[in-house]
């Protein structure tokens, strides 16, 4: 057997759906099944996404980590509930702070705002969990005590991000015990990390803001160079949010939570593409082109305004007006690529899941460490890997994601909902940077104006439209589409087939007749599980 052969996978290989009324759909099988074991123990959608995310910190290291961030959108009582569980700067995170740097540090404790995920299990399991929080830690437990076997996409990833986080602080002792990264099928246990999950279940995560964990972290930032202190950590609260909303094509209602995070840009998206006809089948060149050309149009927005709520004022309402939108719209040319630049509204490595329960709660959630590992800063003997997200402050003078004190960076991670004529229909969501804005809206228009089913809506071509300006393309892209794009003008970049560029989705989608349609992304591990 060649190890080098053995884990390539040169044939297409198609998914199917799990019907079923109960149901998770995430990125890594052994944590859909975490939260299954909670449905099966009599636990709700929320129990099943929470054990499900807190497996995924073992399960899916790369992507995400104990020290994250998370958001939420919860169906339940008949309204759609939003938690923002993101956490803010340091309070010594003045301007000045950064004054020797010309951009935001990408990794290091110059990257590292307060983690507010802990926080957010605890809010939600409180209000919507039936089981007791310690349960909803016991899958995390045991794999990291007993180990798992890791899969060619962790360990690809695991490598990729290896080789450029070995040298920050507690890093290599942590992922790189042996000086390389865990291949493909090895099996990794982590007892440091199993410890503090028991610690963090048992205090229902105040020790990680106020107990032995939060000054095991303060004190390895003042051994290594952090700004974090233990009363950066006591202050931290987790936010419950109105979302915010846009109606699409008229019986739709797409949800998104509100700034500081980037869903504000698919909502923006989608009300340009309001103002277009449905795309319609086999034209997937003009599909593409209006979504790419709104989309352009939404993010120059979103770099130029969205920022931590208390900065916005607003704006958040504005770019969200009907009339805005509708000028915006009339800046895409059907027939080629523009340069689009912010408007002027009017003054006045992420894991993604989905769980529903037969009583009808449906969960939406997200949370990451940001870039693959985050800062790359883990603190010793206890597995807790920091997010980056204070890489995503500004450092412009006067800008509204200016980096301060106590303010919350611009966010890139973003849980989706939908309702038609009023009910929930469906909890989705595409992890992966400034994919997850642009995903929404593609995942919603085969959802919506193709009517296809969440498998088919999930497995069909993407674009991403690139930070470095290029519209980067999937490999099963069909070739009249990458021609009409490039003759419209479009930089096309096709991506080989095994790309990780495109995110991955996960739909839950409720059927009218009763139950759920579960479906998970081919591009990652995935799976959706349900009985």
């Amino acid at each position: 057997m060649h190890a080098v052969d053995y884990w390539e996978f040169p044939y297409p290989s198609y998914r199917r759906p799990i019907l079923a009324a109960n149901t998770v759909a995430t990125s890594q099988p052994l944590a859909a099944q975490a939260g299954l074991r909670m449905l099966l123990q009599g636990g709700n959608a929320m129990d099943a996404a929470l054990a499900t995310a807190i497996t995924l910190t073992v399960v899916e290291p790369v992507m995400n980590g104990i020290g994250g961030d998370a958001f939420a959108l919860v169906w339940a009582d008949n309204e759609l509930h939003g938690l923002n569980a993101s956490g803010r700067a340091p309070a010594a995170w003045t301007p000045e702070f950064f004054s020797a740097h010309d951009t935001m540090p990408e990794h290091g404790w110059g990257a590292v705002t307060v983690p507010g995920q802990v926080d957010g299990w605890a809010r939600l399991s409180e209000r919507f969990g039936c089981l007791s929080f310690d349960t909803l830690f016991q899958p995390a437990i045991e794999y990291a005590e007993q180990g798992f076997a890791v899969s060619p996409v962790i360990a690809r990833q695991w490598k990729m991000y290896g080789d450029v986080l070995q040298k920050q602080p507690g890093f290599a002792d942590a992922f790189l015990p042996n000086g390389t990264p865990p291949l493909p099928g090895e099996k990794w246990q982590f007892a440091a990390q199993a410890e503090t999950l028991k610690k963090i279940a048992k205090s229902k995560g105040r020790d990680f803001y106020e107990g032995e964990l939060a000054e095991q972290i303060v004190r390895f930032a003042q051994e290594t160079g952090g700004a974090l202190t233990l009363k950066d950590l006591q202050g931290h609260t987790s936010e419950w949010v109105t979302p915010i909303s846009i109606n699409y094509r008229d019986d739709y209602t797409v949800y998104e939570l509100p700034p500081n995070g980037q869903g504000i840009a698919a909502l923006m998206g989608l009300g340009m593409l309001n103002h277009f006809e449905p795309p319609q089948p086999g034209k997937l060149d003009t599909q593409f082109h209006l979504c790419i050309e709104a989309t352009k149009l939404a993010f120059a927005d979103l770099a130029a305004y969205v920022s931590d709520p208390m900065t916005m004022g607003e704006l958040a309402q504005q770019l969200l007006d009907p009339a805005y939108l509708a000028q915006r719209a009339q800046l895409i040319n059907p027939d080629k690529a523009g340069q689009p630049t912010a408007g002027i509204p009017a003054t006045g490595g992420t894991i993604y899941l989905a769980a529903a329960d037969s009583e009808g709660m449906m969960v939406s959630f997200i949370q990451s460490n940001f870039r693959g590992f985050g800062s790359g800063i883990v603190v010793p003997d206890t597995g807790i890997a920091l997010h980056n997200r204070g890489s995503a402050f500004s450092l412009q003078a006067g800008h509204k994601n200016q980096v301060g004190p106590g303010k919350r960076p611009m966010h890139t991670i973003i849980p989706g909902f939908m309702t038609y004529q009023g009910a929930p229909l469906a909890g989705f969501g595409v992890m992966g940077g400034n994919m997850q804005a642009q995903g929404h809206m593609q995942l919603i228009q085969h959802l919506v104006d193709l009517n296809h089913n969440p498998q088919s809506a999930i497995d069909a071509p993407r674009f991403r439209v690139h930070e470095s300006g290029k519209i980067f393309l999937e490999a099963h892209t069909p070739e009249s589409t990458v021609r009409a794009l490039q003759q419209a003008g479009h930089p096309v970049a096709l991506q080989p087939h095994d790309s990780l560029d495109f995110g991955a989705a996960q739909v839950v989608l409720r059927q009218q007749h009763g139950g759920y349609i579960g479906a998970t992304d081919p591009r990652r591990d995935g799976t959706a599980v349900g009985f």
